[in-house]
């Protein structure tokens, strides 16, 4: 009797302490839960909504309310000139539309820079800004770069013509305007164009005082362009360059000494002309 009691004890000492253990897992897989979902929750990115194509977009096709869809954004990585409500897509009263000016891929957000405002088309007038004229350049292989401009780029503009200095012509290049916006290349506006191709105009963007400039300068002499960096933020400093620069002339001038002033009178002597000089009236 005494050693079933003894049997007894012990398979309940046993039992008590798998128990214990059994429980004691049960909480700390409990316990690895909750820190894990602390963690995540620690994780969590803030969102907001903005609005993606659905479908690839090519320049010049339209986006409506049918080609577009919200999707939730990391709230620390918008970029620049998304749309997060569809009114400022769409305002009210405005057609229900805007063109594309850049080629963009599904799922990728709409931004202001690669739409037009509402209702236009992809044409030159909705590439320029406010206060902005449009004029167009004739170029050819040399002074376009040799086809290697595109819309978007920006460009020095130099003149050269002949100039009176002096009294003599001399050939001059003088750079006379600085990061002018191409905005167009011929009849072609898309800034996703690719490859060089030899155009025959160039269509700029301008305040009107450098429209007329620059229509006077293509009308009296040759324009060159010289293509400037993206990104290159630097001020070009005025140029102007003659062939005496170029070559490395130093022109002298020579000072003629004036002749003293000498007054005479001629008088008749029995037939003869006699010239007699006197002392100059003074004034």
């Amino acid at each position: 009797m005494r050693s079933v009691f003894i049997l007894v004890l012990v398979a309940g000492v046993g039992l008590a302490g798998f128990a214990v253990y059994m429980a004691k897992g049960v909480f700390g897989d409990y316990e690895a839960r909750i820190a894990a979902e602390i963690a995540a929750r620690g994780k969590v990115v803030p969102t907001v909504d903005v609005y993606v194509v659905n479908e690839p977009i090519r320049y010049g096709q339209q986006i409506t309310e049918g080609n577009i869809r919200k999707v939730a954004w990391p709230q620390s990585a918008i970029p620049e000139g998304t749309f997060t409500e569809l009114e400022m897509l769409f305002p009210e009263g405005e057609k229900q539309f805007r063109t594309a000016l850049r080629t963009m891929e599904k799922d990728e957000a709409v931004l202001a820079v690669k739409v037009t405002e509402p209702g236009q088309d992809a044409g030159v007038a909705s590439r320029l800004s406010d206060g902005m004229r449009a004029l167009a350049i004739n170029v050819d292989v040399t002074s376009g770069v040799s086809g290697f401009l595109a819309p978007g780029d920006r460009v020095d503009v130099y003149w050269t013509g002949r100039l009176e200095q002096g009294g003599d012509r001399r050939d001059v290049t003088k750079l006379i305007q600085t990061n002018v916006h191409i905005i167009a290349i011929d009849q072609r506006a898309d800034l996703d164009r690719t490859g060089p191709s030899v155009a025959r105009t160039i269509t700029i963007e301008g305040t009107p005082d450098e429209v007329a400039r620059l229509n006077l300068a293509q009308l009296s002499g040759r324009l060159t362009l010289a293509l400037v960096g993206h990104g290159d933020t630097t001020v070009s400093e005025p140029i102007e360059i003659n062939q005496d620069m170029l070559l490395g002339i130093e022109r002298r001038v020579v000072e003629v000494e004036e002749a003293p002033e000498v007054c005479t009178v001629t008088t008749n002597k029995g037939g003869e002309r006699v010239v007699t000089q006197i002392p100059c009236p003074t004034n």
